[in-house]
């Protein structure tokens, strides 16, 4: 009763799947969260069973008294699954709902999942960290199956830039450009009956088979894209000598309430995102045109289903038979209203990939759409938590 656990105060917002268990992250918004990563058994016989402090309590500091080479408020996480490599942003804020509270500078970390051992524990430098920064997600991209030719990206959501860490030079430089800013007329959101306005840049990222980095602001109904070996040339973006500003694409527009969290690339190169303002997932096969006649969605929107609420972060895993993963939070509501905790707030939702998309126009077997409609199925509920 010390207040170190506040159950209310602990909301789920990554989610992530390697093998037999799924990993969950909970930052640390409000106190009383005393693990910001944790696991959970996948598949499991309980609908909402108990969590574990990945990998275990001591590798998490109390918010209290920091010890920044601990954990201390994870924000989402990304599998390498060529690597057998769990990697996370720790933002180190803590009450960035109430008084954000930078108590430790923001690092990258990845665990073996073999041993669960930590293998990369990377400050940002001060440098590359803005007044009121907040990193949130992260991808990796491994190049020619070398674990040590790695990189992350990272997106500052609040100071609109991208981090890019080497694995092999240890080191890490920062890209901006103007499609990473927020669009003012898409930060305004109105869903459960709330109205707030969210000014987030540069959030979701997702990466292709032929290594491009597709990404989108949070506030924006518009999708962009940059090859990665930009990216990951180091001199482009520290010597200050070559124009950047036209190395990324315009991919494409959602729509009105077309805004997008987070999203994940298959196999078969579709790309699934969340729609944060439609609850709903969408989809697109990235080998047509992104016109919204080529988009694709995963609930029929003329049922008014509450299986998904508010679908924050979306992963597809990397099993044989790849599935989709959607984490539906209420996020709006635990920060401006007040959750129904007689009510299932929190849902793990999984789709088979092939079987979600057959008979949508983001099956890369059916022809590009010449007219503006748009396919729907309907989902089935996977495990929910």
């Amino acid at each position: 009763m010390n207040g170190d656990f506040i159950p209310k105060n602990n909301l789920p917002l990554g989610i992530d799947v390697f093998r037999n268990r799924l990993f969950i992250t909970t930052p640390r918004w409000k106190d009383g969260v005393p693990a910001s990563l944790v696991t959970v058994p996948y598949p499991t016989k309980e609908i909402s069973p108990a969590v574990r402090p990945y990998p275990n309590w001591q590798s998490h500091s109390s918010p209290y008294n920091p010890d920044c080479s601990k954990l201390i408020s994870v924000y989402r996480t990304t599998v390498d699954a060529k690597c057998n490599r769990l990697w996370l942003i720790d933002s180190g804020i803590v009450n960035a709902t109430i008084s954000l509270n930078q108590i430790c500078p923001p690092k990258i970390v990845a665990f073996d999942l073999n041993t669960d051992e930590m293998v990369v524990r990377f400050e940002l430098p001060a440098s590359q960290i803005k007044q009121d920064s907040l990193h949130s997600n992260i991808a990796v991209d491994v190049r020619n199956g070398n674990c040590l030719d790695a990189h992350a990206f990272v997106t500052d959501v609040w100071r609109f830039g991208i981090v890019v860490y080497s694995l092999e030079k240890n080191r890490s430089w920062r890209v901006t450009n103007y499609n990473f800013n927020p669009n003012p007329v898409a930060s305004d959101f109105n869903v459960y009956g709330l109205n707030f306005q969210w000014l987030d840049g540069v959030f979701g990222m997702s990466l292709s088979n032929d290594r491009l980095l597709y990404f989108h602001p949070m506030a924006s109904f518009k999708e962009f894209m940059v090859p990665v070996d930009l990216l990951i040339n180091e001199s482009l973006w520290t010597n200050g000598t070559v124009d950047t500003s036209k190395l990324f694409v315009t991919v494409g527009d959602r729509g009105f309430n077309g805004q997008s969290s987070t999203s994940g690339i298959a196999r078969n190169g579709v790309m699934f995102f969340t729609q944060v303002h439609r609850d709903n997932v969408g989809c697109w096969d990235t080998a047509k045109p992104y016109t919204r006649a080529n988009l694709g969605a995963l609930l029929d929107a003329d049922n008014s289903s509450t299986l998904i609420q508010f679908p924050n972060d979306l992963k597809v895993d990397h099993n044989e038979k790849q599935g989709v993963w959607v984490m539906s939070n209420r996020l709006p509501i635990y920060l401006y209203s007040q959750l129904d905790y007689s009510d299932i707030n929190f849902r793990i939702l999984r789709a088979d990939v092939d079987n979600i998309i057959a008979n949508t126009v983001c099956n890369p077997h059916t022809e590009s759409a010449n007219n503006e409609k748009v396919a729907l199925v309907s989902i089935e509920e996977g495990q929910c938590y």
